[in-house]
């Protein structure tokens, strides 16, 4: 789906209108050529009634001015020692990002304030090390954040925390914007930055259960890039705390950030809790996203066509996985009672989410189903994926003669010659 497309937008409206988007900006897209996109991007979020809340960082910034004056930052991921010399820095840099946001939200007719909404103190002596000007968020000024998205206003955020005593602190923008989402009970949190996703082990991964992101970064740092570390950290940090998606998007992508909320196929990686995903019972009105889920396998001869008047008299066999109530893949549980025997068919997924396990659960799913009915066997016939439910899911290659009469009828005059596949459900 083009990002452009209204009709795709327009089903995403209902859930997330008046909900709050916390936007972490890495200080390397600001100054990219491709920010102007992504400040329209979030003009269209806005028009949708959408509340936006924008962090950044200024990592990039810090150390090019501590080039330019001679210096070399004593850090630049804001966790760290930040010496005097490098809070000059942080603090020249993050002002002059933050006034270009504010011109560049400004030119997009767009409300914003810079503010002070992050209380930090200082994040002490670690491990013998004094960290000096680094700071550690303490609370985030929840009532004057809400009042601002309240009135349409964008509160842009530095990587800054200040005191109550008029002190400031350099604190790390992904953990910033990880507690503002935290504190606003946002909808979303997006880390925009310029790697494509969550690398690991050299590949984007693209979704990612937060229970198999916290098990890949227990391994440690070394199967990640390291500059999507941190960000991967915070991501399972805040699906664990309650923030329900975590994107990761390269924010030099042009249309990224509408194609990564309003595609289901996305542009970068999304981290999110288990209730992102579900198996349903189909219903009627599913027969079109049926019908296109599963389109290419019927051109490539992979699974038999089906008309739509067929599938609105089958519907209630059929079964849809949603991610983000977004169909992406089916399956059928065909009955014959007679014979106490089930067909797993129509099982296909989305070429957007292959290779995810959606498949094995969906085959796992109309199983359990089986063994809840009490029926003896469970069958499928495939002409190319054999192999797949033979390894994934435990069927033994069978004969036509296992099949009830009336799907042997059907299964001899279709010319298919389709491999028949049992799983015994019943000790026989």
């Amino acid at each position: 789906m083009k990002p452009t497309d209204l009709r795709g937008i327009l089903q995403y409206i209902p859930s997330f209108r008046e909900k709050t988007f916390v936007i972490a900006v890495d200080g390397a897209i600001i100054t990219d050529d491709n920010f102007a996109n992504l400040l329209r991007d979030i003009a269209v979020l806005r028009s949708l009634s959408i509340r936006v809340v924008l962090v950044h960082g200024a990592a990039l910034q810090i150390r090019e001015l501590g080039e330019q004056q001679g210096i070399t930052p004593s850090d630049l991921s804001g966790n760290g020692v930040t010496d005097e010399a490098t809070l000059k820095l942080a603090l020249t840099a993050a002002n002059r990002l933050t006034h270009e946001i504010l011109e560049g939200l400004a030119a997009n007719d767009l409300r914003a304030a810079s503010t002070n909404a992050v209380i930090a103190h200082p994040m002490g002596i670690l491990h013998g090390l004094d960290h000096r000007h680094t700071g550690k968020v303490e609370r985030i000024d929840t009532d004057f954040l809400q009042q601002l998205v309240s009135s349409g206003i964008i509160p842009v955020i530095p990587p800054l925390g200040f005191d109550g005593e008029g002190k400031t602190f350099r604190v790390n923008s992904d953990t910033v914007a990880l507690e503002v989402a935290e504190a606003l009970h946002a909808t979303k949190l997006i880390y925009v930055t310029t790697a494509d996703g969550i690398i690991h082990q050299g590949k984007v991964v693209r979704h990612l259960p937060v229970a198999q992101l916290d098990a890949m970064l227990s391994k440690g740092k070394a199967d990640f890039s390291p500059e999507i570390f941190t960000k991967a950290q915070s991501a399972a940090t805040a699906c664990r705390n309650g923030i329900a998606r975590v994107h990761i998007i390269n924010g030099k992508e042009d249309e990224g950030l509408l194609a990564e909320m309003f595609s289901n196929e996305g542009v970068g990686t999304m981290v999110y809790a288990n209730e992102y995903e579900k198996i349903r019972r189909a219903q009627k009105k599913d027969v079109a996203a049926i019908l296109k889920i599963t389109q290419s396998a019927v051109d490539s001869e992979e699974l038999v066509r089906r008309t739509k008047a067929t599938l609105e008299k089958q519907i209630g066999e059929y079964y849809l996985y949603e991610i983000d109530r977004n169909p992406v893949a089916c399956v059928a549980l065909h009955l014959y009672p007679e014979q106490n025997k089930g067909e797993l068919a129509c099982l296909f997924v989305a070429p957007t989410h292959e290779n995810q396990g959606i498949g094995k659960k969906l085959i796992q799913f109309v199983e359990n189903k089986s063994r809840e009915l009490h029926l003896d066997a469970l069958l499928t016939l495939s002409t190319q994926a054999f192999t797949y439910f033979q390894t994934k899911g435990g069927f033994s290659e069978g004969t036509p003669e296992d099949l009830p009469p009336v799907r042997r009828d059907k299964y001899d005059s279709s010319g298919r010659n389709s491999k028949v596949l049992v799983k015994r459900l019943k000790a026989v």
